[in-house]
């Protein structure tokens, strides 16, 4: 048996245990040094292999189907600066808490520093934003077992809480190709289990009774509380149930999972309003899950006399450190600890929660009728448009900078579509191959930007000519990133060059390259009948959606006027 034959053997026990520990997806970019793994991973009949040339897009759409799963997804690579190319989106999934398990190829060791082609130092190449790192021995006979036992190790470190990014670098000598090319040929497949023990988990326990008497004296004290449902808080409705069930007001972001009948749906609206917020100022508010989005809501969190966060999986739920207690746990399992202790007062109907519910539901009726009274395309109304057409049981994907917080002011109650962003250090790069990974599990809705979806058009024009999922892209055109209109650059006389960077790419060009759909809206009532027909078309469609920029500001000021008349 020759070393391509050992090599192909080794990766087959690897990919073996990544399947073992909840790998199903595995994404691979073409590159010779690679070749056992990518042939393992392809001819493993348990992993589904998505093929990208980018190898920076394929681990966004690695993160993005991870995101669709909740499963592990391995990312396979060839070395040098391929292996590179994958940071951004280890970035993404190391701030957000999703689970990929990076295996890139390598030159041999003692290749290392001496100038030979292709060859880089891959150890340590991702720093702390991986959760492990682990590197195989030079393929043998002899070292099977440290290969599986990596593999075991490896799925271990990316799932325990809090899951993240691990990193596999695997070197190889040559020959990389097998003596026999057709699949089964190595002794790889249906050899004995070999017996590694697994290592011990880290999971976070339940909450110390410390923590929850803590909370309790806390909450006992206030009647005049507000909780705060950060991104990917999905997992606290029981914490949400307590909360509503004591007459807090819920402002929960769309990536929350809980902007449903319990949600205030119109918070973001209330919070921004200073003449609201004097009259009904908090006791205590309680965050959970991640750090807020839009920054009237990290202004309200600031702001609180009190502030208690709750979470256990993202990197800091407090970034400025103002919380008067903090507490490292699932807000579930906390749920269930108070409910053991009688849980929190019930104040369904106190006078608190009934000024917040009015107030809502005029600032809600103030928001609607302005929207539908503007004819053309205005962000905040795209934003609610496209959330409220997305059919029930799809995922709304949300790009970074002003869709997300569009959507966040002015996104209507849905118990039933799941909304996901890459909030974790929240760029515009990778997200159209994200929201390809995320229409891999089913029909998916991306909003974006123009400038987010040209700087990912790679992925777009990867896709022209294969099999793809269904996925409709509702892209606004509004003259390149308009966000800085909306932050104090918007003053500098450069921003235009400089922050905004407009452009005249033609859309419908790109997409003809890429062999996907495409329409154009330009009156906002006709935006749901070109997402009807992007659907009905199936694949990969583009509804380019023009805005006029600077009127978009304008009408901004009036939406806030015509939302603070509603409450005050």
């Amino acid at each position: 048996m020759g070393l391509g034959d050992i090599a192909l053997a080794c990766c087959e026990v690897l990919a073996d245990e990544l399947s073992r520990g909840g790998v199903r997806h595995a994404c691979v970019s073409p590159g010779s040094r690679s070749t056992p793994i990518a042939l393992a991973l392809w001819r493993h009949p348990d992993i589904e292999v998505h093929v990208h040339l980018d190898e920076r897009s394929s681990a966004f759409v690695a993160l993005g189907i991870a995101k669709a799963t909740g499963a592990p997804v391995a990312v396979a690579c060839t070395s040098g600066t391929a292996a590179a190319e994958l940071l951004p989106a280890v970035v993404e999934a190391s701030q957000a808490r999703v689970p990929l398990v990076l295996l890139t190829a390598d030159r041999p060791p003692r290749l290392r520093r001496t100038g030979a082609n292709q060859t880089i130092v891959q150890p340590g190449l991702f720093g702390d934003y991986v959760r492990a790192e682990f590197e195989t021995p030079l393929p043998a006979n002899d070292v099977n077992v440290e290969w599986q036992r990596t593999g075991l190790l490896a799925v271990s470190a990316a799932t325990t809480a809090p899951p993240g990014p691990v990193h596999v670098n695997l070197p190889f000598d040559e020959p990389l190709v097998p003596s026999e090319t057709e699949a089964g040929a190595s002794d790889g497949r249906g050899r004995p289990r070999l017996a590694v023990e697994a290592p011990a988990g880290s999971f976070v326990e339940s909450p110390p009774s410390k923590d929850v008497a803590s909370i309790v004296r806390i909450l006992e004290a206030s009647d005049h509380g507000v909780l705060v449902a950060g991104g990917a808080s999905s997992a606290a409705s029981a914490f949400a149930g307590i909360a509503s069930d004591a007459g807090w007001p819920i402002v929960a972001e769309p990536t929350s999972g809980l902007r449903g009948q319990d949600a205030l749906t119109a918070g973001q609206a209330l919070i921004g309003d200073p003449g609201f917020l004097s009259a009904h100022p908090p006791d205590v508010i309680v965050q959970i899950g991640a750090a807020p989005t839009s920054r009237a809501t990290q202004a309200f969190v600031a702001a609180g006399s009190q502030l208690v966060v709750i979470d256990e999986r993202h990197l800091e739920p407090d970034p400025e450190g103002t919380a008067a207690a903090r507490v490292h746990a699932d807000p579930d399992e906390l749920a269930g600890a108070l409910r053991d202790l009688g849980g929190l007062p019930s104040r369904p109907g106190s006078e608190w929660f009934a000024g917040w519910r009015s107030a809502d539901e005029r600032a809600r009726t103030a928001l609607d009728a302005y929207l539908d009274s503007i004819e053309e395309p205005f962000e905040p109304r795209i934003a609610r448009d496209v959330a409220r057409w997305t059919p029930a049981g799809s995922t709304l994907f949300v790009g970074n900078s002003t869709p997300i917080r569009d959507l966040d002011l002015t996104m209507e109650r849905r118990d039933e579509l799941r909304v996901l962003a890459n909030r974790g250090a929240s760029g515009i790069d990778g997200l159209v191959s994200t929201a390809l990974g995320v229409a891999t599990e089913g029909p998916t809705v991306a909003l974006l930007g123009d400038l987010s979806l040209l700087y990912d058009a790679g992925a777009l024009l990867w896709a022209a000519g294969r099999t793809v999922p269904d996925l409709v892209l509702a892209v606004v055109r509004n003259g390149g990133g308009e966000v800085f209109s909306l932050l104090p650059q918007r003053d500098l006389r450069e921003r235009r060059e400089l922050f905004t960077t407009p452009h005249d790419i033609d859309l419908e060009a790109l997409c003809a390259a890429a062999r996907c759909g495409w329409s154009r809206v330009e009156r906002a009532g006709e935006l749901r009948s070109a997402l009807d027909g992007a659907r009905d078309r199936g694949g990969i469609q583009l509804v380019e959606v023009a805005v006029d920029a600077e009127r978009g500001s304008e009408l901004r000021g009036e939406l806030r006027a015509a939302v603070a008349a509603a409450v005050g």
